[in-house]
């Protein structure tokens, strides 16, 4: 294979436990598969879910949702952000529970839903006060199941953002439950009020992603102890396809951005930016090559990226260097590599393209 993923389903497994335990018996676990399970596999990752007891997963859209139906998934499904006109057939024949943004859609509305609160973050959900959403959810027949809303700086403890988030949310939820609507699922929380011990946003569901996959993201200020230990499910690696010797001065790659400054082994490795490695590793970024770090060298480019070996001489046509993962001692992770590249982790990962082979281990 020229370029592959190896995704353990056991530390997926192990990561959904840790949560599990973290958020104790009352709190229930919704985990994030969107976007490909952040291109970890959505089946596969949801099969080893439902495995672990999971009873909620969480998608982007419609379309997301029919295909873990169509794999057989039978956990049930919350489609967080789309509902479109031309989907809403699908969230019945599928049985797929969507979110409501707008209180206008209330009457498109079939079966449980889950209401979203705009309560800060300035995307998606309703700002009308309890009075208005009271008046409109009695309108209608279906079922107010959930009521849900989104923390935008949650990370953040030199903000007071999240703090009057909540405050935003439970006035809502106050309103509504004097006016005899009482939600059985209220949820806020994703991966760092958990990972942090906000206990006050958990209420009695959470909507972990990152953590299922093995990443909490580090927090501003002066944040508590991070309680939540995950670890990565996803390993990255790609193949050597040729090794060779440059000299002194010999330019790397397009628009020879690298001059070697002495003599130089260099590799020639089966992925590039179309696989998902960030074009802004070029000349800055690093692999691991048998054990040991090997700088990227030259750019990017679209199926190739070209790596120095100098440190590591036994490495031949053929073998496996890591872009993501460990070896003995050396490893890089997605929150690395996102720094070097100016982006974040969840893009590294959400960035491995599809044309990149997913293989499963336990």
């Amino acid at each position: 294979m020229r370029s592959w993923v190896e995704v353990s389903l056991g530390q997926i497994r192990a990561n959904y436990r840790a949560v599990r335990k973290m958020v104790g018996a009352e709190v229930g676990v919704m985990a994030v598969v969107k976007a490909d399970a952040y291109r970890h596999g959505a089946p596969e990752v949801s099969r080893a879910l439902e495995a672990e007891g999971a009873n909620w997963l969480a998608v982007s859209n419609v379309e997301e949702g029919v295909y873990l139906r169509r794999q057989g998934i039978r956990a049930r499904i919350l489609v967080m952000a789309d509902f479109l006109p031309e989907e809403r057939a699908g969230l019945e024949e599928f049985d797929l529970t969507p979110v409501i943004h707008s209180l206008d859609d209330l009457a498109a509305a079939r079966g449980p839903y889950h209401l979203k609160i705009d309560s800060g973050m300035g995307r998606l959900g309703t700002r009308a006060g309890a009075d208005e959403i009271a008046r409109a959810v009695q309108a209608v027949p279906a079922n107010l199941e959930g009521l849900m809303t989104h923390f935008a700086s949650s990370g953040n403890y030199e903000s007071r953002q999240t703090e009057d988030q909540l405050l935003h949310f439970e006035s809502v939820l106050s309103g509504l439950r004097a006016a005899g609507l009482t939600p059985r699922f209220i949820h806020a929380s994703g991966t760092i009020p958990v990972a942090y011990g906000r206990k006050a946003a958990w209420w009695n569901l959470v909507r972990p992603g990152h953590a299922i996959y093995g990443y909490v993201s580090p927090a501003r200020g002066s944040a508590p102890r991070r309680q939540l230990v995950v670890k990565p499910a996803l390993t990255w690696k790609a193949t050597v396809l040729a090794v060779k010797d440059l000299e002194a001065g010999a330019l790397v790659g397009y628009g020879g951005i690298h001059r070697a400054t002495r003599p130089m082994r260099i590799a020639v490795l089966a992925a590039g930016y179309a696989d998902g490695i960030p074009h802004r590793l070029s000349n800055r970024g690093h692999v691991i090559a048998k054990g040991k770090l090997a700088p990227i060298v030259g750019a990017v480019s679209m199926d190739l990226t070209t790596i120095d070996v100098t440190a590591s001489p036994e490495l031949r046509v053929g073998d496996a260097v890591t872009l993501l993962g460990s070896e003995g001692d050396v490893s890089i992770d997605a929150q690395q590599m996102a720094r070097v590249a100016g982006t974040i982790s969840y893009g590294v990962l959400c960035g491995i393209s599809a044309r990149v082979k997913r293989v499963y281990v336990d």
